[in-house]
């Protein structure tokens, strides 16, 4: 079937909106004469605001204060269903110099929003999706959990590192995770140096899968990266910008690790648009990255609805700190259920405490309490969205724009908790990997493809307007 589509009906499907959980919500509006005025107690842009500040909001993103400057909105606004499909329609012409492999890679926490819509279990509304993927032409479909392995064990790592530096090192504890690209833009252009040294340096999953299709897989299949078009199905919106962040991009080749972020939502809507019903897809097996044959098991990490970075760290520290093996956590529910912690403890003392703090409001409260110094915790695991990943703006949004379908929500977590459970300690894909692609895990190349830094940064001068 031609991979044919009205753009503008996808572009215009849904303008994204501030989410109203979002604590760091724009409270400014541009004045006619470009003059940022206050408006309200509680931000909201009126109904009478100019047509682009309406357009503007990234779903539940701290990006309202104006930090995306022209530049990346030019870069983000390549990353859309119609440059996929102006790629798709290159392949299809002759000049052979132009011809690029499509590569999609699947984030796990999308996966349940396709078995939810389909009415199939994950494994099967998996392979209708990639089904659905290569009927468009794309050449190879992966899914990410091989990559979210790898940022879990280097954070593991990482934590046990500054946890034995702490008495000398005063930015080594907290350590805040770094898989949420929203909770980094805000750290970075907002918060600065009060959060930025103690930021993980692991990747995140979604660029160590950019690392591995376009560093890996390419010398693999004997590819010139530039020429591989790597796609990322992904639950939010805000991985669109972490895409574009210069680090991730290879001035040489001329390659970005990741050319294009679309959201589950989107891939959705272009199997409406195109009527495909799930009768004419054929089900067909995800690609294996180290290029064997065999449909790779399907499977999750701890934690609910996100990587479980938390309660890997966790139980990685306690054996490798003090010598406790740690079979199940038990988390305390502090302000609400998006505010929890856990806490290891021996003979009354307490060892490690760790939380777990998803949606501005309460990223808000965690960072009031590290200004006044008042944060117990060693570890953090910080998500934007509130309810984590599997929450995402790109695939939990009702029909009334910025307001989350919690029936969906509610049947995606139970999706993906249907998911076996895998410690990534125990794979021994990334095992292999680290030898044969990383040379070790203490070798140069597994600190500069793995890892990077996140420092303050100055918010753009130029108010630009995004719609998605």
């Amino acid at each position: 079937m031609p991979f044919h589509i009205n753009m503008s009906e996808v572009n215009m499907g849904r303008r994204k909106e501030k989410c109203e959980n979002c604590t760091k919500q724009c409270n400014k509006k541009q004045s006619s004469e470009g003059i940022l005025e206050k408006d309200g107690a509680n931000g909201e842009v009126p109904s009478s605001s100019p047509p682009l500040q309406q357009q503007v909001l990234l779903s539940a993103c701290l990006s309202c204060e104006g930090c995306v400057s022209e530049e990346e909105s030019l870069k983000i606004s390549q990353q859309n269903l119609e440059e996929v499909a102006r790629v798709l329609g290159l392949n299809k012409k002759c000049d052979v110099s132009k011809h690029k492999v499509l590569v999609v890679s699947v984030c796990p926490q999308s996966l349940p929003f396709f078995a939810v819509k389909f009415g199939l279990d994950i494994p099967e509304a998996t392979h209708k999706l990639c089904g659905f993927l290569k009927s468009l032409g794309v050449q190879y479909v992966f899914d990410t959990t091989l990559a979210a392995g790898f940022s879990i064990l280097e954070s593991q790592r990482e934590f046990v590192q500054r946890y034995r530096r702490r008495n000398h090192d005063n930015h080594a504890l907290p350590m805040f995770t770094s898989s949420c690209p929203g909770w980094i833009r805000y750290a970075e252009r907002v918060l600065g140096s009060l959060v930025t040294p103690h930021i993980c340096t692991a990747r995140s999953p979604q660029q160590i899968m950019g690392c591995l299709v376009k560093e890996y897989f390419t010398k693999q299949q004997k590819l010139s990266p530039d020429k591989l078009y790597h796609i990322v199905v992904a639950p939010c919106f805000d991985k669109k910008l972490e895409a574009v962040r210069e680090e991730f991009y290879n001035s040489l080749l001329e390659s970005r690790d990741v050319d294009c972020v679309l959201t589950s939502g989107e891939v959705f809507l272009l199997m409406e648009r195109m009527k495909m019903s799930l009768a004419d897809l054929d089900s067909v097996p995800l690609d294996n990255v180290l290029g064997e044959a065999g449909d790779p098991a399907l499977v999750r990490h701890e934690g609910r609805g996100s990587e479980g970075f938390l309660e890997h760290v966790f139980k990685y520290a306690a054996a490798e700190l003090f010598g406790l093996d740690v079979d199940e956590i038990t988390y305390k529910t502090l302000r609400n259920r998006d505010f929890q912690e856990v806490c290891l403890e021996r003979d009354g003392e307490v060892l490690l405490q760790f939380a777990s703090v998803y949606g501005f409001r309460n990223i808000q409260t965690l960072v009031h309490r590290m200004r006044t110094g008042r944060i117990p915790y060693q570890l953090v695991e910080v998500l934007s969205c509130p309810g984590g990943c599997v929450s995402g703006r790109g695939q939990a949004e009702g029909e009334t724009v910025g307001r989350v379908d919690k029936a969906l929500v509610q049947q995606m977590e139970e999706a993906y908790s249907s998911l076996p459970v895998r410690l990534p300690d125990t794979n021994p894909v990334l095992r292999t990997l680290y030898q044969d692609w990383l040379e070790g895990q203490d070798s140069t190349h597994t600190n500069t493809l793995l890892h990077t830094q996140y420092t303050q940064q100055t918010p753009s001068q130029t108010q630009t307007h995004i719609q998605w």
